[in-house]
């Protein structure tokens, strides 16, 4: 019969909560960015005014695709153990016919 392989715990894809915790830190840190960027405004001359700017109009455009892009893992999809490998009952051999055969100390 061919074995399936065992199933590693690496191979599994993070856990809801962990992924929406990643996404939330990234989301997190554009955020600060873009706050730093508008507080920067207040104090930039010249062509910085539009590098803060930018910044601050365009990171929550890129904080919410870089949120909402799932995470993949080079591992492939997890596979389901026993959904993969059909098992078949083995054929059933009676047993043989003992009739003929008698204990010894009956005879």
């Amino acid at each position: 019969m061919k074995h399936q392989p065992l199933q590693s715990i690496t191979s599994l894809p993070p856990s809801p909560e962990e992924e929406r915790r990643a996404r939330m830190i990234k989301y997190t840190v554009m955020m600060a960015i873009r706050v730093a960027c508008i507080f920067a405004l207040l104090f930039a001359k010249g062509w910085w005014i539009l590098v803060f700017a930018a910044g601050a109009v365009f990171l929550p455009y890129f904080a919410v695709i870089v949120a909402n892009v799932g995470t993949s893992r080079a591992g492939g999809e997890v596979e389901r153990p026993g959904g993969i490998v059909p098992l078949r009952p083995e054929p059933f051999e009676p047993e043989p016919d003992r009739d003929d055969e008698t204990p010894e100390a009956e005879r």
